[in-house]
């Protein structure tokens, strides 16, 4: 499993056609839900029937970018209409792989304080975001009682899977996780646009003809059937309507986990997505989830500098594999590629994406951070240069 940090170049949402110009934030009203349409904004939703509807489902998945401590905040405060509506709740969530559920289930019992727990699930390490956009949806859960499974497995199986294939990791190293089933068209389709974009050469041919791509395919399709699974068998053990809070990019289309869900048996799963106010009303496409609800941007897309690198990392034994890099990035313009490891930042041996993070956040507008990155068997430098502001 790559976990994507310090994304540069983040999504801006606009209005439609019309109004694109004046009014940014017009597409989908904040505080409102509407249901996706083709080449509108849709139909509002009222609340009452969306939490009914909701709370009757199997299956509600959340999605997020995992930076936006607005969309954290949309889902929690969509976790509680739903426990309101619905007691019976199961939460999963993606940042913890299965080897940390001890851990959640003695913080969800009270038997560990938040750093006692955040130190026994090995939060730097398996995830590497900051604690705190995260902690109130598990306080919450912690208050309520409500069971929290990690629906994840660890980063080396999935980056394993990405270097070598599925074929050839064998069933003892799978984690318990069964094939996938194929990704749909749609799909294959936009996970070639995005590995074209930031993981390959241009000019080299059919993307999908790519061995590299297959593997690439292979590894989000593991992530994607490893979650379903966790889900899937929380829904059946307890008869609980589990609500995953997941990154976005797995459901959007209801690919990913909602494909992988409809072949594990579950078809009815619902799909909810916030919807930054910046975000252009062209990519708000009918069948995109069952549902968006209208948010604010964050305060940092709103004029405030942060360091962003523009990479998406997983952990390995001598330091941090590239799986991708962001468009029109800081990381992009150093040259950086998916692939590479990254050995060190700013002289700093590199192996915790947590640590990773540190370095980056402490960058000041207009500085360069030196890099240490292996590609290709040999050693180079590479320097990441950071806009003034």
């Amino acid at each position: 499993m790559a976990v994507a940090v310090l994304l540069s170049g983040c999504m801006a949402w606009s209005d439609g056609p019309a109004e694109a110009a004046g009014n940014p934030s017009a597409c989908i009203p904040q505080g409102a839900w509407i249901e996706p349409a083709d080449k509108a904004a849709g139909d509002a939703i009222a609340v009452p029937e969306l939490f009914r509807r909701a709370s009757g489902m199997p299956v509600v998945l959340l999605g997020e970018r995992h930076d936006s401590a607005e969309h954290h905040r949309w889902q929690l405060h969509t976790l509680a209409g739903l426990h309101a509506h619905r007691p019976e709740l199961v939460i999963g969530m993606e940042m913890f792989p299965r080897r940390v559920q001890p851990a959640l289930d003695r913080w969800i019992a009270g038997r560990t304080t938040e750093e006692e727990f955040l130190a026994e699930s090995d939060w730097r390490t398996v995830w590497g975001y900051d604690s705190a956009l995260y902690m109130p949806i598990l306080q919450f859960a912690r208050m309520h009682r409500i069971p929290v499974i990690a629906l994840n497995v660890d980063r080396a199986l999935t980056a394993r899977v990405g270097r070598e294939g599925w074929n050839s990791i064998p069933p003892s190293g799978r984690e318990g996780v069964g094939d996938p089933a194929p990704a749909p068209s749609a799909y294959t389709d936009n996970l070639a646009e995005i590995y074209s974009a930031h993981g390959r050469e241009p000019g080299t041919g059919d993307v999908r003809e790519d061995p590299s791509f297959r593997r690439f395919q292979e590894a989000q399709l593991l992530w994607d059937r490893a979650m379903a699974e966790a889900i899937a068998d929380a829904h059946r053990r307890t008869g609980a309507t589990v609500v995953g809070i997941v990154g976005a990019g797995h459901m959007e289309g209801r690919h990913g986990i909602p494909h992988q869900l409809s072949d594990l048996g579950i078809g009815n799963s619902m799909v909810l997505l916030p919807w930054s106010a910046g975000i252009p009303c062209s990519e708000l496409e009918a069948g995109l989830a069952d549902a968006v609800f209208g948010v604010s941007d964050d305060p940092e897309e709103q004029g405030s500098w942060r360091p962003r690198l523009g990479v998406s990392l997983s952990p390995q034994e001598e330091g941090l594999r590239i799986e991708s890099v962001v468009g029109n990035s800081v990381a992009e313009t150093a040259g950086l590629r998916a692939g590479d490891i990254i050995l060190a930042a700013a002289g700093t041996k590199t192996s915790e994406v947590g640590k990773f993070i540190d370095i980056v956040n402490r960058q000041a507008p207009g500085t360069w951070l030196p890099l240490s990155v292996r590609r290709d068997g040999s050693t180079r430098e590479i320097v990441a240069k950071f806009p003034v502001s």
